[in-house]
């Protein structure tokens, strides 16, 4: 495997693995590996409650306009307690339906303050990965508030899940964040990339990071966002498109798809039925392979060990 190191003259890979891609050799000989992602984020917004200067704006049912500054935005609290005292649970019910497992992005400071749902997330057995200690844009933390956050979020994780968490999302990331997470050490992969359809690896801290991509396009967050889905049925109709695609092309170049979802969005149940119908189609097929982001990450590292 070729390897990029992020300190190149030009730290940009254009090229990837161009018109020859690896055979991922997925386990049952599946045409495409598909990882669905919970977003847990509910309480780990800005607000003042976590002493930020202001309300969040992002990802909600009214995106945009100006925070509330120096004041609590209860309107927008609101609706981000859905995700976890409603959305949260529905969602987790069409997946438990369905037999099918997924990767949670979990954010430190919101499951620090619903600790039931950590315990539920492990109880189902679902992946619960690292979303950063808070769900903020960290281009303008300092490093050492960023190196802590790291540390304090793996610490959380552990304490309420049982596991030290494997995999890393910050989402909004500075440029020091990939080399913070691997300086701390402990994770099997790095997701916050959006350039491949297949992991590959990056040389981090003198060492083999492997980047599995995720997705912002086969993803709820469109719903609160421009230009985004604005019907149900144009959701189920994207994430079904790239799936079918993607199997297509996986007769002879198998790759890997990734579905991004939110507890606030997806589970307000319109949105919930949605999701239901891409989640009944998916199961309707047998040469897929459904797996969370630590198992695609391990049956990649032995099948593809990373290379000088």
């Amino acid at each position: 495997m070729t390897i990029l190191a992020p300190d190149s003259p030009y730290p940009r890979d254009f090229t990837g693995y161009g018109r020859n891609p690896p055979d991922p050799r997925w386990p049952g000989g599946a045409r495409l590996a598909l990882s669905f992602v919970l977003n847990y984020e509910e309480g780990g917004e800005n607000s003042v409650l976590n002493g930020d200067p202001g309300g969040e704006i992002y990802l909600n049912e009214t995106p945009g306009g100006d925070p509330v500054m120096g004041a609590r935005d209860i309107g927008k609290e609101s609706q981000f307690d859905y995700g976890a005292r409603a959305g949260v649970w529905r969602v987790l019910r069409l997946f438990a339906e369905r037999g099918l497992r997924l990767t949670v992005y979990g954010v430190g400071r919101a499951l620090e303050l619903n600790p039931a749902i950590g315990r539920a997330f492990a109880e189902a057995g679902h992946e619960v990965a690292s979303h950063g200690w808070r769900w903020i844009n960290y281009q303008a933390v300092d490093e050492a508030t960023e190196r802590a956050h790291i540390a304090r979020c793996v610490e959380t994780i552990e304490t309420l899940v049982g596991k030290k968490p494997v995999g890393w999302y910050t989402g909004r990331i500075s440029p020091r964040t990939r080399r913070l997470v691997a300086e701390h050490g402990g994770f099997l992969y790095d997701s916050d990339a959006y350039d491949d359809d297949l992991p590959y690896y990056v040389t981090v801290a003198g060492r083999p990071l492997l980047i599995i991509p995720y997705t912002l396009d086969n993803n709820d967050m469109k719903f609160a966002v421009p230009p985004g889905f604005s019907a149900n049925d144009g959701f189920t109709q994207h994430l079904t498109d790239a799936f079918d695609f993607l199997r297509r092309e996986g007769a002879t170049a198998p790759k890997m798809m990734s579905v991004g979802l939110h507890c606030r969005l997806v589970g307000r149940p319109a949105r919930a039925a949605a999701l239901e119908r891409f989640l009944d189609h998916v199961v309707a097929q047998k040469d897929v392979w459904v797996a969370t982001r630590e198992e695609i990450a391990r049956h990649w590292m032995a099948v593809h060990p990373p290379g000088p």
